[in-house]
C-alpha cells in the first residue's frame, strides 16, 4: 500500500502492520501500558516510515487498545482519573507538535532520542532505576 503524507509517498506492508499492531495490542493490554514503545520501532523498522510520520501517528495507532486497556483497568479499580485528565491533553498536544519538530530534525537524531527513551523505559520496567 502507498501512503502519502505532506507530499511524500511511502510504501507500507499492511499485513506486517496489522499483525504487529495486533500483537502489540495484546501484550500492552496484558501489562497495562499504551504500546507506543513498541509501535514506534514497528513503524520505523518494519514499515520503513520516517520518524516525522511515526511520532504523531503512533498515538493514533495505540489509541484504541489504550482506551480498551483503560476501561478494563478502571473495571478492576486500577485507574487514576486525575492522572488521566492531565496526561490525555498532553498526549494530544504532543502528537500535534512532535511531527513538526521531527520533520525539521535529522532522522538519525530522532532515532537516537527514541532509542534512549526506550532504554530508559526498559531500565525502569526492570527496576534498575
Amino acid at each position: 500500500m502507498v501512503v502519502e503524507f505532506w507530499g511524500q509517498e511511502f510504501k507500507v506492508n499492511v499485513l506486517l502492520g496489522c499483525v504487529g499492531g495486533f500483537l502489540i495490542a495484546v501484550i500492552s493490554s496484558m501489562f497495562g501500558f499504551g504500546g507506543g514503545p513498541f509501535m514506534v520501532p514497528l513503524m520505523t523498522v518494519g514499515l520503513r516510515l520516517p520518524m516525522f510520520v511515526v511520532v504523531g501517528s503512533s498515538l493514533l495507532a495505540i489509541f484504541f487498545n489504550t482506551v480498551m486497556g483503560t476501561m478494563r483497568h478502571y473495571q478492576f479499580g486500577n485507574f487514576d482519573l486525575v492522572f488521566f485528565l492531565v496526561m490525555f491533553p498532553a498526549a494530544i498536544l504532543g502528537g500535534y507538535i512532535a511531527p513538526q519538530i521531527a520533520r525539521r530534525v535529522s532522522p538519525l537524531v530522532v532515532k537516537r532520542i527514541a532509542a534512549a527513551g526506550l532504554l530508559i523505559l526498559a531500565m525502569n520496567l526492570f527496576g534498575l532505576y
